[in-house]
């Protein structure tokens, strides 16, 4: 907005028409003292000041607007009709006025310099703004780096009191912290202590890591420093985000007490089982001699007495299976033997053995979902036994219910095996963790017998056949266990 200053109103009046015709906005005053009391309430981009007025005249007030910071800096145009001498002149400009012009005014001249000065004042504008902006984003910017070293330090202080060797690195993988006892292993801050000949590479998986922007968990062996033992250590690293930017944490956990555990359980078990395999079919080939030599009616109590310790010596002897299995599953010795196979042929198969061992059951085995012909590639003794298993446990935790039902479904490129039972379900939470080693459901750990082993030596056997397993039930409706097979079969079986 533009303010015309002048004692007379019709210069005022002329003036501001012609500034308005080419759509400035315009503010008045007839008096000095009206126009400071304006120039402090309101902002003007120009100021044009006539020099001849009473009591204070356009020197003055020139002089009073440089003294005010908020003013000090508005373009004043001065106008006069008298003062034309050079002194005059040089006075206006010494009291804060960029241009003097003398009436008569030339309309044209006067809106050429009104139009520069306004596009000054405009950019002027737009420098302070651009200015403010820039200083706020440095104000931000400096508290921002304030902020972070305060959650660096407070992250640096958490890792520092950590029982486990602590560091922090860039999203390239350059080592910025360590915790004291990073040293116990290496004596370099930038270099990862050193791992047991074979170990993956602890570089490379970082930097794998860093790459697709996915946590990082490995078990590593390092070195100490001092007696150059290797100790088992589990490795986490994981992204913390700040400001758009991530820095990643890492974490050595000792674990080298809990693997020698875990290998001493592993060879307990791998001897017990066969310790106890040898003495087993010796009782059941007992028994069954006893049976034929003894020809027991089969509703005599003798006979009852003998197929219950049959009966405990099979649930026996594939506990000790599993155990077998266990072991070498975590040995990575669990033998799968592939081949090409018709599946029709294992599911009938899988399915004639459970009617067989649950004749008295009431429930009914229903088969659902025609494959044909369908050939897989695998180990049919491996997958008879998974689906034996899931059936098994179907019949178990779904006593007293009227039926189970096999469903075999193609979907894409594999094909589906699932066993629908209607018992006493699993809850949601829990479902993810039936497949875990020795994970049993807590609802059911008293009224049913296991070691909760079976499901997990299923998972393993399907991993090895790159399928997938897994259940689903909703609440106290029963469960469905399922597993999908690739169908993949060699090239010279085709």
């Amino acid at each position: 907005m533009i303010l015309i200053v002048d004692d007379n109103p019709d210069n005022i009046y002329s003036l501001q028409k012609l500034l308005e015709s080419k759509n400035f906005k315009v503010d008045t005053a007839q008096s000095g003292e009206e126009a400071l009391k304006k120039i402090l309430k309101y902002n003007y981009a120009l100021i044009i000041l006539d020099v001849q007025m009473p009591d204070m005249d356009g020197f003055e007030v020139a002089e009073n607007i440089a003294g005010f910071s908020k003013t000090k800096e508005t373009p004043i145009i001065f106008l006069s009709a008298v003062n034309t001498d050079k002194r005059f002149i040089t006075k206006g400009y010494d009291s804060g006025g960029l241009d003097y012009v003398t009436k008569p005014v030339d309309p044209d001249i006067l809106l050429l310099k009104v139009k520069t000065f306004y596009r000054l004042y405009e950019q002027t504008q737009a420098l302070k703004d651009v200015q403010q902006t820039l200083e706020l984003e440095v104000e931000r910017r400096k508290q921002a780096q304030k902020e972070l070293r305060s959650k660096v330090d407070y992250l640096h202080t958490l890792l520092e009191s950590l029982p486990q060797i602590a560091f922090t690195c860039d999203n390239r993988g350059n080592i910025d912290f360590v915790n004291g006892r990073w040293f116990q292993f290496s004596d370099d801050a930038t270099i990862f202590p050193q791992t047991y000949p074979g170990d993956r590479s602890i570089a490379a998986e970082l930097h794998a890591s860093l790459q697709s922007g996915k946590p990082l968990e490995m078990e590593v062996r390092l070195k100490k420093s001092v007696c150059g033992e290797y100790s088992y250590h589990l490795l986490r690293v994981w992204p913390i985000l700040e400001n758009s930017e991530s820095n990643w944490v890492g974490t050595f956990t000792d674990i080298d007490a809990q693997k020698r555990a875990e290998k001493e359980k592993d060879e307990f078990l791998s001897i017990a089982s066969h310790e106890l395999k040898t003495p087993l079919t010796s009782i059941k080939a007992y028994m069954q001699l006893l049976d034929r030599k003894l020809k027991l009616e089969e509703e005599s109590a003798e006979a009852k007495y003998v197929n219950r310790v049959q009966g405990q010596v099979d649930k026996l002897n594939s506990l000790i299976s599993d155990l077998l299995d266990l072991s070498k599953i975590d040995n990575g010795k669990l033998l799968i033997n592939k081949k090409v196979f018709s599946l029709e042929h294992m599911i009938k198969s899988a399915i004639d053995s459970i009617i067989q061992t649950h004749d008295q059951s009431n429930m009914v085995l229903y088969r659902q979902g025609e494959i044909g012909d369908l050939l897989i590639y695998g180990d049919e003794i491996r997958l008879e036994q998974v689906l034996v298993n899931f059936l098994t446990n179907a019949y178990k935790y779904a006593a007293g219910t009227e039926k189970v039902i096999v469903d075999c479904t193609l979907v894409e490129d594999a094909v589906k095996i699932s066993v629908i039972d209607f018992g006493i379900g699993i809850p949601v939470e829990k479902q993810a963790d039936v497949f875990e080693k020795f994970y049993r459901v807590e609802e059911t750990s008293f009224d049913f017998q296991g070691l909760g082993i079976g499901l997990y030596i299923c998972a393993e056997i399907i991993r090895s056949h790159q399928g997938t397993i897994a259940v689903e039930s909703s609440g106290e409706q029963g469960a469905t266990f399922y597993f999908t097979l690739p169908l993949n079969l060699p090239v010279d079986a085709k």
